[in-house]
């Protein structure tokens, strides 16, 4: 029999607040493992990159949409305003090539999977955001019968999910250390797109934890886009003054093209799998 009182477990004001912070944790633990399981998700091959990111198409039309603009208005405080958005405009241009063959790689890495023989393994995995993450999902789902998986955190200035994650599995962080750790534990190879500070975020920790052996497993790191990581990425200075050892160098590949990165994470893989890795 209720006695009408309200139950600690229904009690959002207490699961909401500092005291049951571990709770919270607890549960951005549980109940993504659960889902997976449930969905029989084990392993996944993750996309790191820019949420700036757009298609060329979308670029092309963007630049061109602000060219006219500029051209029509003469006042200079709207000029002055368009300019700025056209300089961006032009940024998001240069790195649009970027978006359409992370797509392509997304793509023939979900056709290569789904046309093994054997259960599903490898689910293309992404922050679940819009940019490079948006790109790798849309990837996934041009494939007829392609899921994919989305990791959203919530922040003020996020979109939600972009549209070709797989509803059932995508999620909402709150932690982000919860939703780093789900990226990793289920990751069989990594790669980086151009992005910004979370991108290198994502990249510094996992080489941390492969470097220091906390990750074990051969977990197989490709930059995509060389002209990007070689200008902001020098870990040759590293390597000159002392800071990392030569073989750190082998713990991630550069690659420029989709048929090279494929390649390249396919023999990964496979090779991991005969090793019973």
């Amino acid at each position: 029999m209720s006695n009408g009182l309200e139950k600690a477990y229904k009690n959002l004001s207490f699961l909401n607040s500092p005291a049951a912070r571990h709770i919270r944790i607890l549960c951005e633990y549980e109940e993504p493992g659960e889902r997976f399981r449930e969905h029989n998700v084990r392993d996944t091959i993750v996309f790191f990159g820019s949420a700036r990111a757009r298609s060329v198409a979308v670029c092309k039309d963007e630049v061109a949409h602000l060219e006219r603009e500029i051209a029509r208005n003469g006042e200079p405080h709207v000029h002055h305003e368009l300019e700025k958005k056209l300089k961006v405009a032009r940024a998001r241009q240069k790195m649009a090539h970027w978006y359409d063959e992370t797509v392509e790689l997304a793509r023939r890495l979900t056709e290569w999977d789904m046309a093994r023989q054997g259960p599903r393994r490898y689910y293309v995995c992404t922050g679940g955001g819009p940019g490079m993450m948006e790109a790798a999902n849309r990837g996934a789902a041009a494939v007829e019968g392609g899921r994919s998986v989305g990791l959203g955190i919530s922040l003020p200035f996020e979109e939600k999910l972009n549209p070709y994650v797989t509803p059932e599995l995508g999620f909402e962080f709150h932690y982000f250390f919860m939703r780093k750790y789900w990226f990793l534990y289920l990751a069989k190879a990594l790669i980086l797109t151009p992005g910004g500070f979370g991108t290198m975020d994502e990249f510094f920790e996992t080489l941390t934890l492969r470097q220091t052996g906390k990750i074990k497993k051969n977990l197989p790191i490709v930059l995509f886009g060389t002209e990007y990581w070689d200008r902001v990425l020098n870990v040759d200075a590293m390597l000159e003054w002392g800071t990392i050892s030569e073989k750190d160098l082998l713990l991630f590949h550069r690659s420029d093209t989709v048929e090279d990165a494929f390649a390249f994470l396919v023999d990964a893989i496979e090779q991991n799998e005969r090793d019973g890795r």
